[in-house]
């Protein structure tokens, strides 16, 4: 998910686990830290806008680095929050306590990842496998919105109970969400492969994310040898077959390159959904899971197709992004149930 609402889950957290034990600032103030350091590995430059991509929520997502983390931090709270000796303030929260507050922020931060398509390498060091639910999109208002609103509520309540009860309230809002979307998201896949089954096509290789911000309209993509299949399935369509539309993936340019190093990397980090060709003497890969055609996130341009394929020059990254204005509008009408295409289509 995006940086601020894992700074408002884990403020969230922090001020749920230390309640009336410190001040809601500063539980707040270190939760929310704890919540934005995994994503400071954005700031790790590996010279390959690829290698960028893969080992974004690499180490730094690991369940198993951000338990050792927890600790430290934890000191460290401990240590610039509790009362000097023989000030008014009592002793103040124990490390155990801070370290259980700062534990679940930074633990829930990968796991938050997770439920988007991106890919998130929790088990590192054990494994570098990235994994994704794809069931929320990067950036969901209606999973953040209740997060800041109990934490805004905590900060001004002049009751330190009902601001409390306002905070464990958006975490538990948030989370239904949550639920939710993955169970919208296993109903539409079922749907999918019902509507790809009637029209005669693959559903072994399928893919199901929400369209931007929110989780009434989902994209639907079917892998399919050369082609990729693409759908949109609105939940107000109320069981209407999915309509699909045929894009070229480059499937003899992937099996030409399958060697090619950067290929290898984003066709395992991408589980397969990619797609390629040729531009002049470039070739260019695309990661099929973020965007929508024709309008791609992640769109690498490799180098040559005469170049080393175990040490191409560093990949090049070219974002597409939908118009505003058209995307939102498509959005709207398609919320509404109205089967229209996209824009750019």
């Amino acid at each position: 998910m995006d940086s601020l609402t894992q700074v408002a889950l884990g403020a969230s957290i922090g001020v749920a686990v230390m309640g009336r034990r410190t001040a809601v600032w500063k539980s707040a103030l270190w939760g929310g830290l704890a919540g934005l350091l995994p994503d400071l590995d954005v700031l790790i430059d590996h010279g390959d806008a690829v290698l960028n991509m893969v080992r974004h929520r690499g180490p730094s997502h690991s369940l198993l680095w951000l338990s050792l983390l927890a600790p430290a931090l934890a000191w460290l709270a401990h240590r610039l929050t509790s009362p000097r000796p023989g000030s008014l303030g009592g002793s103040g929260p124990t490390w155990a306590l801070w370290s259980l507050a700062l534990w679940l922020a930074l633990f829930t931060h990968p796991l938050l990842d997770l439920m988007t398509v991106y890919g998130t390498q929790v088990w590192q060091p054990l494994s570098d496998e990235a994994y994704g639910l794809g069931s929320m999109f990067i950036i969901d208002p209606l999973y953040s919105l209740p997060l800041l609103l109990g934490l805004i509520v905590a900060a001004v309540a002049r009751e330190l109970t009902w601001g409390l009860r306002a905070n464990a309230l958006g975490l538990l809002v948030s989370t239904v969400y949550l639920a939710w979307s993955a169970l919208a998201q296993a109903s539409v896949a079922d749907h999918a492969r019902q509507s790809l089954a009637a029209a005669g096509l693959p559903s072994a290789q399928l893919l199901v994310t929400p369209a931007p911000l929110q989780t009434q309209v989902w994209r639907v993509v079917a892998l399919d040898g050369d082609r990729y299949h693409e759908g949109y399935y609105a939940l107000r369509d109320q069981g209407r077959p999915i309509r699909f539309r045929a894009f070229d993936r480059g499937g003899h340019l992937l099996a030409r390159h399958a060697g090619h190093v950067q290929v290898q990397r984003l066709q395992r980090f991408a589980d397969g959904f990619v797609a390629m060709r040729q531009e002049g003497a470039d070739l260019w890969i695309t990661d099929l899971r973020m965007g929508q055609q024709p309008y791609y996130v992640f769109d690498f341009n490799i180098g040559a197709a005469s170049a080393d394929p175990a040490a191409p020059p560093p990949a090049q990254q070219v974002s597409a992004r939908i118009p505003l204005a058209a995307g939102f509008k498509w959005l709207g009408r398609r919320m509404a149930g109205e089967d229209i295409d996209p824009p750019g289509r």
